[in-house]
């Protein structure tokens, strides 16, 4: 039951802001705001539902310096996709065609700010966690990633291969952030930074929805497998290759910080907490 309220708790608040935003299509500056407000309730609700549920402190979203760290998350996800795009742009598959509009890259920060935050709170701070505790480190980490793939399968240009693709890349490189800090704001940071540069900077498909003009007016043309097609570059095997790497290089922290669960452990103590300190 702990699990069942703390999903209620954050998807009411997405829920509510989904409508809120949806309410103020093609207005960028209330679609800033509403955003802003769903990622600042969400936190305010995940934190009173845990502690309340679990009787901790919440140490997940704890500690000193989080803004710092969404912003270094923010820049990591960020240089990313920018690193993508650059390979895409060297094949001739991505033409920059001039400036797009600035308040439309506003609006975007509102809109992204909520959808990281609220999924983060989710997939890594409520479901993963809680498997976790169950089944040790890489079995959530591969089962929480599959679910997170899966429900990108109800996106407009959704495809198989787009599914997968989100499952390797978020799937691994937003849960290998968590397991390296054992904090919330860095896959937060990283998640908003991903696909704020998608949409709000490079004006590509995000997830395979569409979404408002960034700041640059462009266009991909090329193979799907290179460019990812209607799903957007998320299902380039640029992106599969970069986010694997990443994933890698927290995942390797995490191993020298001793944040990873074995599986015995996690079934006999049922306690991460105490695991990843």
């Amino acid at each position: 039951m702990k699990v069942v309220w703390q999903l209620l708790a954050v998807a009411a608040v997405a829920f509510v802001g989904q409508l809120a935003v949806s309410a103020v299509d093609g207005n960028p500056w209330l679609t800033l705001v509403f955003g802003a407000l769903t990622a600042v309730l969400a936190v305010v609700a995940y934190r009173w539902v845990v502690g309340k549920t679990e009787h901790r402190p919440v140490t997940e979203l704890g500690g000193p310096g989080a803004g710092l760290t969404v912003g270094r998350g923010a820049l990591i996800g960020l240089t990313l996709f920018a690193a993508v795009i650059a390979n895409i742009a060297l094949l001739g598959d991505y033409e920059v065609r001039g400036w797009g509009t600035l308040p439309g890259a506003l609006g975007l920060v509102g809109f992204m700010a909520a959808a990281a935050v609220t999924e983060e709170l989710l997939f890594r701070g409520v479901l993963f966690r809680f498997v976790e505790k169950w089944t040790g480190t890489w079995i959530a980490l591969v089962a929480t990633g599959v679910l997170f793939g899966l429900t990108h399968l109800f996106n407009e240009h959704a495809t198989l291969w787009g599914a997968l693709a989100i499952a390797i890349e978020a799937g691994g490189l937003l849960t290998g952030a968590y397991i390296a800090t054992r904090k919330l704001w860095l896959p937060i940071g990283v998640h908003f930074g991903w696909n704020f540069a998608a949409a709000g900077i490079f004006s590509t498909e995000v997830s395979g929805n569409g979404t408002p003009q960034g700041l640059l007016d462009a266009v991909t043309s090329g193979p799907s497998l290179i460019t990812g097609g209607d799903f957007g570059p998320e299902g380039s095997l640029y992106s599969v290759l970069f986010c694997v790497l990443a994933t890698s290089a927290f995942l390797w922290l995490a191993h020298r910080r001793g944040r990873l669960v074995p599986r015995r452990r996690a079934e006999r103590t049922g306690d991460v907490t105490t695991l990843s300190r």
